[in-house]
């Protein structure tokens, strides 16, 4: 489990945020919020988050992506673990 990150905006802490190993998939071949990721337009958000593979705990820096999924605007971090394989890691409060 990633420990607490603290986010600032304009230097007032807003909330305790952890990035949480959600899964894997090879190029174009994962799902996520019950969809098919890959098949989605995938947004920058600007930001990056540093997570941990869940089996070799090698730390790797990752891009944050939002997509829309039925209206809903989704964010999640993503990255390739090695060459085509990606793995994704949600947000969540802590």
């Amino acid at each position: 489990m990633e420990l607490p990150k603290r986010e600032r905006t304009a230097d007032r802490i807003v909330r305790d945020t952890y990035w949480k190993y959600e899964t894997f998939g090879s190029d174009g071949q994962c799902e996520l919020f019950g969809v098919s990721i890959f098949d989605y337009d995938w947004q920058p958000t600007g930001k990056r988050v540093k997570v941990k593979d869940p089996i070799y705990h090698q730390e790797h820096t990752f891009e944050v992506w939002q997509v829309e999924i039925d209206g809903k605007i989704r964010r999640f971090a993503a990255g390739e673990f090695s060459n085509c394989v990606w793995g994704f890691y949600l947000e969540k409060n802590g």
